[in-house]
C-alpha cells in the first residue's frame, strides 16, 4: 500500500489504523469468562484514539519485503497489546502518576488500580496468544515470541522503565540517557520492525536494514517526546506536558539543550532513512514515518 505523490501522513497513515482498530477490537471481546469490568478497563485504554506507530511499523515492515495478510496483522496487534499494558503500567501511581492518557482519564484514574493492574496483566499475555494462534510458520511464531519476549522483558522494555524511575540517582549523562530509551522507547520500535520482517519473509541485509531503522526511529521518537513534553500542547498530546520536570526525569532537552535535542532528533531521522534505499519506493510509506515522527505535534 505505498502512499500516492499528494498523501500526506496522517493521511495514508489512516488506512492502516482503521484495519488494526477492527482487529483490536474483535481481539478484546472476549465473552463468557472475562469479568465485565476487567473487559471495560482493557478496552478503554486499548481502543482510545492513538498513533497506532507501533503496529502499523510491523505492517509496513511486512509490505517492504513483499508479503502481507493475517499473520502481519497479528503481529501487529501483538505489539500494540504489548504497548498499552506497558502505557496502563506507567501511569500508576507508584511509576509515572498520570491521569491522561491518549485524551481521556487513564485506566487506574477511572477501575481503580487493582483492576488496572490486571488489565495490563492481561493485555501482556494475550500479546503471546494472538502470536500463538496467528497461523505462521511454528518457526516463525517460535522466533516472533521469543523477538517481543525479550523486547518486553528485564533487559528492555522493564529495565528501562525501572531506569527511568531511578534516574533521579543515575549519572546525569547521555550514555545512561541513551541506554535507557534505547531498552524502553526504542525496544518496542526495533521490535515492531523486527517482527514484521520476520513474517514478511526479510532476507538477513533486509532484518538489518529494518532494524537499524526501527533502532534510530525510535530513539529520534523519545527525543521529540521529550521536546513535546517541554513545549507540547496537552489537547495535540492527549496527555500531560510538564511531567518530566515535575519528576525530575532526565530527558534530552534536560541534558543537552533544545536546539542540540533537535539536530539529534534530525540526524538519527536521517540515518533511519539512509538504512531504507535498497528498499526503494516500497519504503516511501516508512519515510514518511520518519518525518512524521520528526515533524509532529502530537
Amino acid at each position: 500500500m505505498l502512499p500516492t505523490s499528494t498523501s500526506t501522513f496522517p493521511e495514508y497513515a489512516r488506512r492502516y489504523g482503521d484495519q488494526i482498530d477492527r482487529a483490536l477490537d474483535d481481539l478484546t471481546h472476549y465473552g463468557d469468562g472475562c469479568p465485565n469490568s476487567l473487559q471495560d478497563a482493557i478496552r478503554h485504554i486499548v481502543m482510545a484514539p492513538g498513533k497506532r506507530l507501533r503496529p502499523m511499523l510491523v505492517l509496513m515492515a511486512t509490505e517492504v519485503c513483499g508479503e502481507a495478510g493475517h499473520t502481519s496483522m497479528s503481529a501487529a496487534c501483538a505489539v500494540e497489546m504489548i504497548h498499552t499494558y506497558s502505557l496502563i503500567h506507567d501511569d500508576l501511581p507508584a511509576m509515572d502518576d498520570d491521569d491522561l492518557r491518549r485524551g481521556q482519564p487513564t485506566c487506574h484514574t477511572v477501575y481503580g488500580e487493582a483492576t488496572a493492574i490486571l488489565a495490563g496483566d492481561a493485555l501482556l499475555a494475550q500479546a503471546f496468544e494472538v502470536l500463538a494462534a496467528s497461523g505462521a510458520e511454528p518457526s516463525i511464531i517460535g522466533r516472533c515470541c521469543s523477538e517481543l519476549a525479550q523486547a518486553a522483558g528485564a533487559c528492555a522494555l522493564v529495565g528501562g522503565q525501572a531506569d527511568d524511575l531511578a534516574a533521579e540517582s543515575l549519572p546525569a549523562d547521555l550514555e545512561v540517557l541513551e541506554s535507557i530509551h534505547a531498552r524502553k522507547t526504542g525496544a518496542m520500535f526495533r521490535v515492531s520492525m523486527r517482527l514484521g520482517a520476520l513474517v514478511g519473509g526479510a532476507t538477513d541485509e533486509q532484518y538489518q536494514r529494518l532494524d537499524t531503522y526501527g533502532e534510530k526511529l525510535g530513539l529520534a521518537f523519545q527525543i521529540t517526546d521529550d521536546l513535546l513534553d517541554l513545549c507540547g500542547d496537552e489537547n495535540n498530546l492527549g496527555k500531560r506536558t510538564g511531567k518530566d520536570d515535575d519528576h525530575q526525569k532526565l530527558t534530552f532537552p534536560g541534558l543537552l539543550g533544545m536546539k542540540e535535542s533537535q539536530r539529534r532528533a534530525k540526524l538519527l531521522i536521517e540515518e533511519a532513512c539512509e538504512a531504507l534505499e535498497p528498499f526503494g519506493e516500497r519504503a516511501q510509506g516508512l519515510k514518511m514515518l520518519a518525518h512524521y515522527v520528526l515533524e509532529r505535534n502530537s
